[in-house]
């Protein structure tokens, strides 16, 4: 058993709860499946799309499929840690569940079912400053924690929100930098879903988010500072030299800019940039644990998964979230049994290897029990 595990995975969510959600979840794509025929099909288009043409989406996905492993044998390997650490908090495995706007779209309470199914299972949580669920109840959840803003109000406001945020005990506070615009998310057109969180004033507050608010952070707060949205060395240097605490590599799951680079193809660049001076986050793609081995022999220290909690949350709440981790770890396991690891810092590059993807990468391309077209799509 990891040395990071808390007493009980369960605590906070019903044994009933967790029962049946190992039931009926015996695989992840299981979860997926479930989660869309629960889900209205404008919020499953919200959460499974990208923008214009969704090249990044696929991008993301391509990344990973062009890395295969070069395993290691005749060790022993009776005894595997699949532990990590965020920030000093030890963690169960090395991720984090990604800020998504609106958990409230995929489950009642979906921040609050959120934040116990990570407390329960030891990773931290990202709450999104996108949603109705006020982030003191958030907060008052056991758990690691960080919030995410979106700039919407001048430096007062900012102010008021980072102290809320101090006082109620967040771990961590990130701000997203690669949204000064919003994108043309088409399958929400081609809907005509206007999503009602995004009619909130303050929004070009975003455009005008700077380096030298990063300055004026660090000047004012001791609270550990997240910049999510990094894409290049360039700026990884530039958020380590202003005092980031993590670099985040993420383009927002192909979300925002299109025609993006893979996440993973961002990360060793970001990761030779920052040279060991702050720890280094990425998402985009992630739906294994073969994905989140991939990431961490690359220099990752944790990594992030989106469409995998938002999905866990519509088929079951937050024993449905923590089922998909525990999946997730059952992955990792073995993919680090098999490697001849014992524990994550035994990985190396060279676990790993150039290679030809076997299909066309989608968001669920991973999940080839998933046959239906709208999967695929």
């Amino acid at each position: 058993m990891n040395d990071a595990t808390p007493p009980s995975h369960d605590a906070g969510i019903a044994d009933a709860d967790m029962a049946a959600a190992r039931d009926a979840f015996q695989t992840l794509h299981e979860v997926v499946k479930h989660a869309r025929a629960t889900l209205h099909r404008n919020i499953w288009d919200y959460m499974r799309g990208g923008t214009e043409s969704e090249t990044t989406t696929k991008r993301n996905r391509l990344a990973f499929d062009t890395i295969a492993f070069r395993p290691r044998v005749l060790r022993d390997m009776r005894q595997v840690d699949t532990s990590g650490s965020f920030l000093g908090h030890a963690c169960r495995l090395p991720l984090v569940l990604c800020p998504i706007g609106s958990l409230e779209s995929f489950a009642e309470d979906g921040p609050l079912q959120a934040m116990r199914a990570a407390a329960a299972y030891g990773v931290p949580l990202f709450l999104s400053s996108v949603g109705t669920v006020p982030l003191e109840d958030v907060g008052a959840i056991g758990g690691t924690k960080v919030f995410c803003l979106y700039k919407r109000g001048d430096d007062a406001w900012l102010d008021a929100v980072i102290g809320r945020a101090i006082d109620t005990g967040f771990d961590a506070f990130a701000l997203t930098v690669d949204s000064a615009w919003y994108s043309r998310r088409e399958r929400d057109i081609a809907n005509r879903f206007i999503k009602p969180w995004r009619q909130v004033p303050g929004m070009d507050w975003q455009k005008a988010l700077s380096w030298a608010d990063i300055e004026r952070f660090k000047k004012s707060y001791d609270i550990p500072l997240i910049l999510k949205g990094i894409a290049t060395a360039e700026d990884a240097a530039l958020a380590v030299e202003h005092g980031a605490e993590m670099i985040f590599v993420s383009n927002h799951g192909g979300r925002q800019l299109d025609h993006g680079r893979g996440a993973l193809d961002v990360l060793p660049e970001v990761v030779d940039a920052v040279a060991g001076r702050a720890a280094v986050a990425v998402d985009g793609g992630v739906t294994r644990g073969s994905d989140i081995v991939k990431a961490r022999a690359l220099g990752a220290d944790v990594v992030g998964i989106g469409r995998l909690l938002c999905c866990g949350l519509a088929a079951g709440g937050a024993a449905g979230v923590a089922r998909v981790l525990e999946l997730l770890e059952e992955e990792v396991r073995i993919d680090l049994g098999l490697l001849g690891v014992n524990s994550f810092d035994q990985l190396e590059p060279d676990h790993l290897h150039p290679a030809e993807p076997v299909g066309p990468p989608h968001v669920w391309s991973q999940y080839p029990l998933l046959s239906d077209d709208d999967y695929t799509y």
